[in-house]
């Protein structure tokens, strides 16, 4: 039997106009500390964001979610964060925050897979 691990996961959400709430999926977070893993994945639906608030910036919101997966990336990428272990890289994302690119609730499950499964949440839960 294929040794299955513990992962954690949350949801990128998008919320253009934090005072009005709405939000839709942009992206996931993955953390298995197993692993030594930790990714983000993100899908920015335009159409989305300008029925949410037509004067959105586009730009910005795909910069905050670049900067999430460069933060998962580690490396130059990441920052002051380029230092941090995945695991505090991931806490520190997934601190709550008010800005238009937001983290969800914190879920957990088992994989074989830590990759895989970035790959199944954003199909699953973002497209």
């Amino acid at each position: 039997m294929t040794q299955r691990d513990v992962f954690e996961y949350a949801v990128l959400r998008v919320v253009p106009r934090v005072e009005r709430g709405e939000c839709f999926n942009a992206g996931v977070l993955v953390y298995c500390r197993a692993k030594s893993f930790v990714a983000a994945r993100t899908h920015l639906d335009e159409a989305k964001l300008a029925a949410l608030d037509p004067q959105a910036d586009v730009v910005g919101v795909r910069a905050a979610l670049r900067a999430v997966e460069g933060v998962c990336d580690g490396g130059d990428a990441a920052g002051q964060a380029s230092g941090d272990d995945p695991g505090r890289r991931f806490r520190w994302l997934i601190a709550p925050r008010s800005t238009v690119v937001q983290p969800g609730a914190v879920h957990s499950g088992l994989t074989t897979d830590p990759a895989a499964e970035v790959e199944r949440l954003l199909d699953l839960l973002v497209r």
